[in-house]
């Protein structure tokens, strides 16, 4: 039998022990989550919403530069925009690519107004303005890799975070790329033209973004039959705006940009807050129908 004196001490070591394991776990329970714990470690900016979406400008500040066509190989040059912060991080990267014998400064507008939600956007010029758009993926997927290889603003971007999209044989050619290279996170082909139909070896998620009253790329020779050829597994969307012409990426849309940044945000940088903007998805006199992957309710 153990003697008094032994028995306090070891009685006394126990109880010192059992109150520092409650100590320690109630720490871990006060704990704040770190980044570790985070939820998405890819979301920049704040919690989105509509009024946010459609606004001339999203929360990040931004700059831009020229890119000269005698500094790159495979495209035309461009113009390069990107957020001024670098305290969040690095950010997901979009080439994209004007249409048949345009230049870039006929769809610029959605530069800024992309990059202002947390994107690295190259604008691109293509080495001819009556390239087709097989040639004119190529060239969104030499911009790409000049983006995060050489360019300037290298450091700033997640080469593993890429998207392409584009106008009209742009948008042919934002097709085009997304099927070259499968590990794109998106695409959105903007009232898109090409003689090939079917896509059915898509993987990269694609927003399809077309005008009831384009007589150039009509819908249901274009848009329609490229969004139905593409495998629901891919993740995809179709968007139809109501009354709009060939050239509405032409001059500032607001449906085209809301549903735009909110694909991107989704698939690039794979920020589940946005999905509420494509489940169900956008209404209102503007849009003449919506069709998505989104699962029944």
């Amino acid at each position: 039998m153990s003697s008094p004196t032994t028995t306090r001490p070891r009685t006394a070591r126990i109880a010192r022990l059992a109150v520092a394991a409650v100590l320690a776990a109630v720490a871990v329970l006060a704990a704040p989550a770190g980044p570790a714990l985070a939820a998405n470690p890819y979301e920049r900016g704040p919690a989105p919403t509509v009024a946010l979406l459609e606004a001339s400008r999203g929360p990040f500040a931004t700059s831009s530069l020229s890119v000269s066509s005698w500094s790159v190989t495979g495209f035309g040059g461009g113009v390069i925009y990107y957020p001024t912060t670098t305290s969040e991080g690095t950010f997901g990267a979009i080439a994209i690519s004007p249409g048949y014998t345009a230049s870039w400064s006929s769809i610029s507008w959605l530069g800024p107004r992309i990059a202002s939600h947390g994107f690295v956007v190259i604008g691109i010029e293509t080495n001819s303005r009556y390239d087709q758009p097989a040639s004119r993926g190529q060239q969104l997927l030499a911009a790409l890799d000049y983006l995060t290889q050489r360019s300037s603003v290298r450091g700033r971007i997640d080469a593993t975070r890429l998207a392409v999209a584009g106008h009209s044989m742009g948008g042919g050619g934002s097709l085009e790329a997304a099927s070259d290279r499968p590990s794109l996170q998106a695409a959105v082909p903007l009232a898109p033209w090409n003689l090939d139909k079917t896509w059915s070896e898509l993987q990269v998620p694609t927003l399809i973004i077309g005008g009831e009253s384009d007589s150039i790329a009509p819908v249901s020779s274009h848009s329609e039959p490229f969004y139905a050829s593409i495998p629901a597994s891919a993740e995809k969307a179709y968007l139809e705006l109501n009354g709009a012409s060939h050239f509405f990426p032409q001059s500032t849309n607001t449906p085209t940009a809301r549903q735009m940044v909110a694909w991107l945000k989704r698939f690039v940088d794979d920020d589940t807050r946005y999905e509420q903007f494509l489940c169900p998805g956008p209404t209102g006199l503007a849009i003449e129908e919506y069709r998505n992957t989104c699962p029944s309710a």
